[in-house]
């Protein structure tokens, strides 16, 4: 996992001023599961994700801000693969301006479309 990722989480716990302890209690979870997430050996599930960002008043893309920028590139390197061509049908008569979108969205800054 992404050592970013777990420093951030642990300055993010310092800032706010709790300790281990807390954090876990309020997201409950013992205190080595939270452990485990801030020394990066393990990935927030969702709901624990969602939990951390409310508790340290911080959004979910600004807590996973390297993650996303990962996840944009792999995403960029498939778009070009993709069939140029499809059976047209109801189900993709939006496809071409979808693809066109979220190409864009892809190469824009992060924050420009919320994450």
């Amino acid at each position: 996992m992404n050592t970013q990722f777990a420093l951030d989480l642990r300055l993010a716990r310092r800032k706010a001023g709790l300790t281990q302890a807390d954090t876990a209690h309020l997201l409950g979870v013992r205190t080595p599961r939270l452990s485990l997430l801030e020394h990066g050996r393990k990935r927030p599930t969702l709901v624990e994700t969602c939990t951390l960002s409310i508790i340290y008043g911080r959004s979910f893309e600004s807590l996973f801000a390297e993650i996303m920028e990962e996840v944009r590139f792999a995403i960029r390197e498939r778009i070009t693969t993709l069939p140029a061509k499809v059976r047209q049908c109801g189900a993709t008569l939006n496809r071409e301006t979808s693809l066109k979108s979220l190409e864009r969205r892809l190469w824009e800054e992060p924050n420009a479309y919320g994450t």
